[in-house]
């Protein structure tokens, strides 16, 4: 028996697999050093256009194309399946989400992961919970319903609760951020359980939750965690560098000179603001493979855009020596990292400038993008700053107001520019000081 197909069939197909392409550039886009949001949401049209176009194939389409797509072996896929079957609103769309959630492995979790994140489905949203007790459960499932809940600010102290003590840090963490995010106490204790964990994933969730919560123990087990002996990671150093405090910027500083570390100081230099950063940054402008790094962050704080007679072309710039075989390390991950697409400062025209400008700033100020740090400018960096820098700013920002302020900057551009606006209206005074004062023990 011949299956029923609506006309021009193959236009679905076309909107499935340019809508999961779409997708895919969006995803680099949020994390790209040379794209800023106005270009992300022109990236954004035309994938929701591409959903759009599954969602007015109606019931032929979600169950015939839609519906296996959630068993896909391509990510991107699964995602714009799973949007566009809840975007649909039919019941039998949900269900189907429900069904596959319950049925996936990891990679298939995380591509729905994603399709629940990125809007606020009430029906869905109404039935995630239920999947927390069941017995059969993946870890992974639970940490993704947790997460969820906490995305879109939902979560309730009878879902969170109980999971942030779970032996598997994986759902630990994820109960701890869905608390954190929906604005839910949490017991010192219990925080403080997980800041001692070996999971730093367990670890920074708990020191986030314990800053937006106030609890001065989370600023101490994050400078611990950053000092030399340290369990170390890329966030702690990260909110030393945000924190702004100069002390704290010497503790990063005492870190350059490991060079397995140098990619994550020269990150958290960046949001350091200092000269003291900027002036570390530029003795590595020409330090081969960190050169471009350095030029981010010190691009970052004086506001200089390292193009034109600042940058090194890329004709010129000198091929790295190919790696012996025996060195090779042929577990590798070759894929494009969001830095490779970062320009080569010119050092000597870069360093000149410099010797120009920085007697004119002033040694005791943060600055931002060149500018003094001040709740305007960092605001309007979350909508000027290139994209891989503005998750970091969100994150200042959120702890600043203690989770009164939240930008969620993967999520679609619309949502971000309400939160952002929200941010607008709100008193500076809930966001003018560094957000490791007062906190309380």
């Amino acid at each position: 028996m011949l299956t029923w197909r609506p006309p021009h069939w193959s236009n679905y197909e076309t909107h499935l697999d340019e809508a999961a392409f779409r997708l895919s550039q969006w995803e680099a886009a949020l994390d790209a050093p040379d794209f800023i949001l106005e270009e992300a949401a022109e990236l954004e049209e035309q994938l929701a256009a591409h959903i759009d176009g599954l969602v007015l194939g109606g019931e032929p389409v979600a169950h015939q194309l839609l519906e296996p797509s959630l068993a896909s072996e391509e990510p991107e896929h699964i995602t714009v399946a799973a949007l566009s079957l809840l975007k649909g609103e039919a019941p039998s769309g949900t269900e189907a989400v429900l069904s596959a959630l319950e049925s996936a492995e990891p990679p298939a979790l995380a591509a729905l992961q994603r399709a629940l994140g990125l809007a606020p489905f009430p029906a869905l949203l109404s039935s995630l919970p239920a999947l927390l007790q069941k017995d059969d459960a993946l870890p992974e499932l639970q940490a993704l319903v947790l997460d969820t809940l906490g995305q879109h600010g939902v979560a309730t102290h009878q879902q969170c609760l109980p999971w942030v003590t779970h032996p598997v840090p994986q759902v630990a963490a994820a109960a701890l951020r869905a608390a954190s995010r929906s604005r839910l106490p949490l017991e010192p204790t219990h925080i403080q359980r997980a800041m001692n964990s070996t999971s730093s994933d367990l670890r920074d969730a708990a020191i986030v939750a314990g800053l937006l919560s106030g609890h001065s123990a989370a600023w101490t087990a994050c400078q611990a965690a950053a000092a030399p002996g340290g369990t170390g990671g890329r966030l702690p150093l990260l909110l030393l560098g945000l924190n702004g405090d100069e002390r704290d910027l010497k503790r990063i500083l005492g870190r350059l000179s490991d060079k397995s570390l140098q990619a994550d100081v020269l990150w958290a230099l960046g949001f350091s603001g200092r000269l003291d950063a900027a002036d570390a940054c530029m003795e590595l402008l020409g330090q081969g493979p960190i050169a471009a790094l350095a030029g981010e962050a010190f691009s970052a704080i004086t506001g200089l855009r390292i193009e034109g007679d600042f940058a090194i072309p890329k004709d010129e710039q000198e091929a790295e020596e190919p790696v012996p075989l025996e060195e090779d390390d042929l577990d590798a991950d070759l894929k494009p990292k969001p830095e490779d697409s970062l320009p080569t400062p010119n050092a000597m025209t870069v360093a000149a400038w410099w010797q120009q400008t920085r007697p004119k700033l002033d040694a005791r100020q943060r600055y931002l993008s060149g500018q003094p740090h001040q709740p305007k400018v960092l605001l309007d960096a979350l909508i000027s700053a290139p994209m891989r820098r503005r998750h970091a700013l969100a994150l200042d920002l959120e702890l600043r107001s203690r989770g009164a302020l939240r930008v969620p900057t993967r999520m679609f551009v619309a949502q971000q520019l309400e939160a952002w606006k929200k941010a607008q209206g709100a008193p500076t005074s809930t966001f003018n000081r560094p957000f490791a004062e007062a906190l309380r023990s």
